[in-house]
C-alpha cells in the first residue's frame, strides 16, 4: 500500500480537502498512532498500530492526524485541547487516542524464597545484591521468556 495515496483518498473522502504533502511510517513510534509536522506538513504513522489492528483503527488514527493538518492550513485550533479540533474529529469519527501495544516483555521472573512473592525484570539482576522488598527474603530466577 503506499501510504500517501492512502491519506490522500481518506482526505479526499472523509473530509472533502486535498492532502497535499508526504506521508511516510516510522517504525521509532512506540506510544502514538501518528504525528503531524506543521513545519514541513508531511505526517508519520506507526506501523505496529496498522499491523495489529487492522485497517479500521489505522483509517481512524489518519483521521485524527488530518484532522491536525487541515486545521493548521486553515489557521484554526489545530491542537488536543482546542475545541475545533476536537469538534472536527467527533465529525469524521477519529480516534482521540491510539490504542496501545502490548510492549511488556518482561524477561526475566524472580521469586522470593520466604514469601513466595515474583518479580517481572525487563533486566538480570544480581540475586546476591537485592532483595525482597516485602520481607527481605532471598530471590532466585524462576524463568526466562
Amino acid at each position: 500500500m503506499n501510504l500517501t495515496d492512502y491519506v490522500k483518498k481518506v482526505s479526499q473522502e472523509d473530509f472533502n480537502k486535498p492532502f497535499l504533502h508526504q506521508a511516510h511510517w516510522n517504525t521509532r513510534l512506540r506510544t502514538t498512532g501518528g504525528r503531524f509536522f506543521p513545519a514541513d506538513g508531511h505526517l508519520d504513522f506507526n506501523p505496529k498500530i496498522y499491523q495489529a489492528f487492522g485497517c479500521e483503527v489505522f483509517r481512524k488514527i489518519v483521521r485524527h492526524e488530518l484532522c491536525h493538518y487541515h486545521l493548521y492550513y486553515e489557521h484554526k485550533g489545530f491542537r488536543h485541547r482546542d475545541k475545533e479540533f476536537k469538534e472536527l474529529l467527533a465529525q469524521v469519527d477519529g480516534l482521540r487516542y491510539a490504542p496501545r501495544l502490548n510492549s511488556e516483555n518482561h524477561a526475566y521472573f524472580y521469586e522470593c524464597q520466604s514469601c513466595h512473592k515474583v518479580y517481572s525484570r525487563k533486566r538480570r539482576i544480581n540475586t546476591l545484591k537485592y532483595v525482597c522488598g516485602s520481607c527481605r527474603g532471598q530471590l532466585i530466577l524462576k524463568n526466562q521468556s
